[in-house]
């Protein structure tokens, strides 16, 4: 088959994308798939024909996740257009002659349903959830409404813009998040008053509206779901903190344990309620959700990742493994959900 593995973007989680993206270009490579790895916002100058034939290593300027985020201003210099736009330069004419899109994007145009909606209305095939599903789940005051819903157990919190004055009491420690992030970036733990104006100011860095939620102490899962059915429980553990971008992307910081070694009634739990939240968000093909579980055993969900990491130490692949399916094979069962019958 014909694939665009497209990532990168211009987002604050770039670099996870680029990653994830080596790793899926060279699965389906490997698979035999015509594949090619495309930049989203660089996109590709020159003649474009033949493209799916060329013997090129796509991946090869595909470095590894940085300890910190990327420079973005960079990264927009290198567009000799300007950056006049999201799409680079033949993006869109590659991606409508491939069979099927996978998107390895993560972050904001790539993962709140604005690139779904674009494909839909250009008729490209792309592995993911919807339009619909990707807005839910990235707008996180939406996905908080959705759990209260739906009965999710999910931590207490309200949402807050940038002005506004706080219409809720806050109790200590809460966590100040990024509405619409990812990777963890622009999330802090605060303590006290000065803690907290020191973490809204951190998350206000990444967009105009923030959720402040109630802080639960406890031990941290992921659950991923592929075609509405949770994959083994996978239990991370920091060394240091808690799960933030370093932790979640440099190795050796976090030990990482799936199944996870807890009762069994207890991993049920939170796969029969990742089952629902990706049903209740609308989702469709794959996604993970992320909990944590405090020291009474109460299991509470943060959020889904509709779009979830495939870097070498990302947590779905980790839980396809125990559940008895390889990268590849992970990879092409993705791929296989999204295709139209008779592409292949």
């Amino acid at each position: 088959m014909k694939i665009v593995v497209l990532a990168g973007g211009i987002s604050s989680e770039r670099d996870v994308s680029l990653s994830s993206g080596g790793m899926i270009y060279h699965a389906f490579r490997k698979n035999g798939h015509q594949a090619i790895l495309l930049d989203v916002y660089l996109g590709l100058e020159g003649d474009t024909e033949g493209i799916f034939e060329r013997e090129t290593d796509w991946a090869a300027r595909v470095g590894a996740v940085g300890e910190d985020c990327p420079d973005l201003e960079a990264v927009k210099a290198l567009r000799k257009d300007g950056g006049s736009g999201f799409f680079g330069p033949n993006v869109l004419e590659i991606c409508r002659e491939a069979d099927c899109v996978f998107l390895a994007l993560h972050g904001a145009s790539g993962e709140d349903g604005r690139i779904q909606a674009c494909f839909d209305l250009l008729g490209i095939p792309y592995t993911g959830a919807d339009f619909v599903g990707s807005c839910l789940a990235m707008d996180k005051g939406i996905t908080k409404d959705l759990f209260l819903a739906h009965q999710i157990p999910t931590p207490s919190g309200f949402r807050l813009k940038k002005g506004e004055r706080e219409q809720e009491e806050i109790s200590w420690p809460c966590i100040v998040k990024t509405c619409c992030g990812g990777s963890s970036i622009g999330v802090c733990i605060a303590r006290d008053e000065k803690e907290y104006g020191k973490a809204k100011e951190e998350a206000f860095r990444y967009g105009d509206e923030v959720i402040v939620e109630q802080y639960i102490k406890g031990r941290e899962f992921s659950v991923g779901v592929m075609a509405g059915k949770a994959l083994p429980v996978i239990e991370m553990a920091p060394k240091e903190g808690f799960y933030d971008y370093r932790n979640k992307y440099q190795a050796g910081t976090t030990v990482e344990t799936c199944p996870a070694l807890i009762p069994g009634e207890k991993a049920g739990e939170m796969q029969n309620i990742a089952e629902r939240v990706f049903t209740a968000l609308r989702l469709k093909n794959y996604a993970r959700m992320d909990f944590v579980m405090n020291d009474r055993g109460e299991v509470f969900c943060l959020e889904a990742n509709t779009l979830p990491g495939m870097t070498a130490t990302s947590l779905l692949p980790q839980e396809a493994a125990a559940a008895g399916m390889d990268f590849g094979q992970l990879c092409e069962a993705i791929l296989r959900q999204a295709v139209p019958a008779g592409a292949e």
